[in-house]
Formats: C-alpha cells, sequence, structure tokens
C-alpha cells in the first residue's frame, strides 16, 4: 500500500477523505537554500513595512481619513496574506515537510483566497476614491465618506470571505481515492481539487468564476476609473492641472501593476503550458509574496502625509526618551 493510500481514510464505498495532502517537492529548485533566505528577507521586511504603516495610519489621527481607512485595510491583507503563505512556505522548503494535514490544507486554502480576493477589490476601492477626487473635487467629502467606505470595505470582506468559504465547502465534498500529491508549493484551490475522484465541475465553474470576481472584475473597474479620469482631465484642466492630478495616481497606478499583472502572466503561461514546474513555483511564489513587500515602500515614499507623520511619531518618541523624569525632589 503507498503512502497516499495509508494517509486517507475511508468513510463509506464512495468517499475517502484523505488524512494528509503531499506539496510537489522541492529540492529540484535550483539554489533553493539562496531562494529560502530570499523569500525569508521578502517576509520580515513585508511585517515590518506593513506593520509600521498600520501602527502610524492607527496613532496618527489626522490620518483617520476614508482615503487612509482603504490603505490601512491594503496594509492588512498583505500582511496577513504573507502570514497565511511565507512561513509554511518556508517550512516545506527548509525542512521537507511536505504534508499538509487535511484540515489544515483546507484553512491554508480559505486564508490565501481571502487575502487574495481582498488586496485586489481594496485596489479597487482606492481607485474608486481617485475617481471621485479627481472627477467631482467639489463633493469628494461628501460622496467619499467614513460611513461610506466602512459599508464598502465591510461588504467586500464579507462577500470575498462567502465567495472563499463556499470555495472550501465545495472541496469538503469531494473524495480523494488516487494520487495525494498537490501539483504546487501551498493548498492551492485548482491542483487540490483536480486530485479529486468524483465530479468536479462545480469545483472548476467556482474556479472560473472566482478568477473573475477577484481578478478580472476590480482590474475593469479600476481600468474605467482612470479611463473617465483620463477624459474629464482632457475637457476640463490645463496641461499642469493633469500632470499634477494624474501624479496622484501614480502610486496606486504602481500598485495595480505590480498586483495584477504577475497574476495574470502566470495564469496565461500555465494555462498555455508554456512553464515548467519550477518556474511556476517560482514564479507563483513571487506572484503571492512581492506586492505585499512593495506595497508599504511605495505609499511610504511617495505619499507625503505618511512621511509627515511617521516624522512626527519619531520626534515625538524622542521627546518622549530625551524629557527628564519627575524625580519627586523639590528643589
Amino acid at each position: 500500500m503507498s503512502p497516499e493510500e495509508k494517509a486517507a481514510t475511508t468513510f463509506n464505498a464512495t468517499f475517502v477523505r484523505p488524512a494528509k495532502f503531499y506539496l510537489i517537492e522541492f529540492s529540484s529548485i535550483p539554489h533553493g537554500t539562496f531562494y529560502c533566505v530570499f523569500l525569508f528577507f521578502v517576509y520580515i521586511m513585508t511585517v515590518f513595512g506593513n506593520g509600521l504603516l498600520l501602527s502610524v495610519i492607527y496613532l496618527v489621527r489626522t490620518l483617520h481619513t476614508p482615503k487612509y481607512m482603504i490603505v490601512f485595510n491594503l496594509a492588512l491583507t498583505d500582511l496577513c496574506g504573507s502570514t497565511a503563505l511565507i512561513p509554511k512556505l518556508l517550512d516545506t522548503f527548509l525542512f521537507d515537510r511536505r504534508y499538509v494535514v487535511y484540515e489544515a490544507c483546507l484553512s491554508y486554502m480559505s486564508f490565501v483566497l481571502l487575502y487574495t480576493g481582498m488586496q485586489s477589490w481594496v485596489l479597487a476601492i482606492m481607485s474608486y476614491d481617485r475617481f471621485i477626487a479627481i472627477c467631482f473635487p467639489l463633493k469628494y467629502h461628501s460622496i467619499v465618506t467614513t460611513p461610506a467606505i466602512v459599508a464598502m470595505l465591510l461588504s467586500v470582506w464579507v462577500f470575498i470571505f462567502s465567495l472563499a468559504a463556499f470555495s472550501v465547502w465545495l472541496i469538503d465534498r469531494l473524495s480523494f481515492c488516487g494520487s495525494l500529491v498537490i501539483n504546487s508549493f501551498f493548498c492551492d484551490h485548482g491542483p487540490v481539487h483536480r486530485l479529486a475522484c468524483n465530479d468536479t465541475t462545480l469545483n472548476r465553474i467556482v474556479g472560473y468564476v472566482s478568477f473573475i470576481i477577484v481578478t478580472c472584475l476590480p482590474l475593469v473597474l479600476i481600468a474605467l476609473t482612470y479611463v473617465c479620469i483620463s477624459i474629464a482631465l482632457s475637457r476640463t484642466a490645463s496641461r499642469k492641472e493633469r500632470v499634477k492630478a494624474l501624479k496622484t495616481c501614480t502610486s496606486h497606478l504602481i500598485l495595480v501593476a505590480i498586483f495584477f499583472l504577475p497574476i495574470l502572466g502566470t495564469k496565461i503561461a500555465t494555462a498555455a503550458s508554456s512553464i515548467n514546474h519550477i518556474g511556476r513555483i517560482v514564479n507563483t511564489s513571487l506572484t503571492y509574496t512581492v506586492p505585499a513587500l512593495l506595497n508599504p515602500i511605495i505609499y511610504s515614499l511617495k505619499t507625503e502625509d505618511v512621511l509627515k507623520s511617521i516624522k512626527k511619531l519619531y520626534e515625538r518618541g524622542r521627546a518622549l526618551i530625551t524629557t527628564p523624569r519627575d524625580t519627586g525632589q523639590v528643589y
């Protein structure tokens, strides 16, 4: 009996739920140790950068605005998404722990689906903020209000969580009576449901729908907002004003590019079967991890409000350290 067969628990004649899944072998990746060191560095810098951004937005009252509420959510999803992915990847890579307990695999999958979906939709909400700010500047504060942004973000969180939970629930209804080796470095939805023995039509449909909802729809909405922004600027603003307005969108456009382009490139390459498993592992891992590293760096370096807030917190901290404490003595 093979290890896969030993790992499976049979509930009845037609339903088999495995005790464990096995991730694809990592030893074939060239210079794997150096790649692990790189991913560890990426994770540490991601935690530091996003943690700093979250702390600054939380501590500085002037940043308690709808715009930075959106930025706060992006930093939170970046931090949680990287934490859900990189530590397990490093554990698998460094200690050759290829097995993942069935329940942990489904939990792992749900977190990755949730935070990836949130990242894309938060970027779409950020484009809405830029659209209102440039096209309707006089009505900005009456349209982009704290209750409105809270409602939008909360709706997205609930919807994406429901979509992720439904996708994982459908996986839990499958029977796995053959190979238990997942052709990925984590419990990815597609590679997992392809291992099932029974009909996976509904899983494939949900996978396609999820890709459209999580990747394609936000990207289309972002593109439409920038088309509207371009039309509005070409009709109502001078060249100097257009350049000034577009500069406010630079950071967001960079975030959109580094998040969506790698995902689309990986999907296209995988669909065309023009990428081997080593290239897919490296490319997919970078796609899921590098944007979370770069997002806070881009916002910290290109947003004057954040830089000023960091400086204020630093000066406040220095003042507290250098101020002599009251010893209780009377002079």
